[in-house]
């Protein structure tokens, strides 16, 4: 293996051990029902979200969907939830894309690095949003992702190329995404999606797109996690049940399954994450006619 990879899988792996030392730290805080409510329901959105992530669908969308419809997570808790919970996930499948996907391994290191950069502020201004903003930046959040997955399935969207890397203005607009991508996974806004549509139009081949998001999101949703832990901000049965379920969800979808018909389970997803997007953006208009008036 490339010594470049091997030292980013190591990286990797050291921010999941950080991760899940802060996780221990900060839960004896908690109160042990507390730690353990949801954790049946955060354990079975995980086996199916993790799933469909490791496909190539992505999980944020449709987790936080899950989330709100069964009603797991305070809204203003998900975006704690999704970056400390889905985290074991995204680190299982950088394990196993980084090390079987040809992708050059400086646009690798650059994406992956830039996108933990921007997590860590983003979590930073997240844990300090009233509830309402983050409703409307979850809800809108929610709308481009079912656009994008209707826009996918509707073939009105780039292919991509045959590139497995990137040089001038186009490997410097790629890295500069990244990092603003990054600070948005912080509110919940999925970073599959853009990513592939972002290297699709510079060129790339689709397949290496794969590592770069995967292994971006397994690096920097530690980074945000971490400061998540340190304030509470999160939902401690649902994370920790998403975790349990990626454990499961991540080995069936990339030794057993590997391949289902993506264009009807992107269909679903775009059904249900439309109603999580309606129904977050409707708690936001509630929120603001119960305000008292000046």
């Amino acid at each position: 293996m490339n010594p470049i990879k091997l030292a980013l899988l190591v990286v990797i792996v050291v921010a999941g051990l950080v991760l899940a030392f802060a996780w221990v730290v900060a839960a004896r805080a908690v109160d042990a029902r507390r730690r353990r409510a949801g954790l049946g329901g955060g354990f079975a959105i995980g086996l199916v979200t993790n799933f469909l992530d490791t496909l190539g669908i992505g999980s944020f969308a449709p987790t936080t969907a899950a989330l709100k419809l069964f009603r797991l997570a305070p809204d203003e808790l998900i975006p704690g939830t999704l970056n400390v919970g889905l985290a074991i996930g995204s680190i299982l499948e950088s394990l196993i894309f980084i090390t079987t996907v040809a992708v050059a391994p400086r646009l690798l290191v650059a994406m992956i690095v830039a996108a933990a950069v921007g997590a860590w502020f983003g979590a930073g201004v997240v844990v300090r949003l009233p509830r309402r903003a983050i409703q409307v930046g979850m809800g809108a959040a929610l709308l481009i992702a079912g656009t994008v997955f209707a826009a996918v399935n509707l073939q009105l969207l780039p292919g991509g190329g045959e590139a497995l890397d990137l040089v001038g203005w186009q490997f410097a607009l790629a890295v500069g995404a990244s990092l603003l991508l990054g600070a948005l996974m912080t509110i919940g806004i999925g970073m599959y999606a853009p990513t592939m549509i972002l290297l699709a139009l510079l060129g790339v081949h689709p397949l290496a797109a794969f590592p770069i998001m995967m292994g971006a999101c397994a690096l920097l949703m530690p980074v945000a996690g971490v400061r998540f832990l340190r304030s509470g901000w999160l939902a401690w049965g649902p994370a920790l049940g998403l975790s349990l379920g990626a454990v499961v969800g991540v080995p069936l979808a990339a030794f057993i399954v590997k391949s289902l018909p993506l264009a009807q389970l992107r269909w679903l997803v775009v059904a249900v994450v439309l109603y999580a997007a309606f129904a977050m953006l409707r708690s936001a208009l509630a929120a603001v006619s119960r305000a008292p008036s000046a």
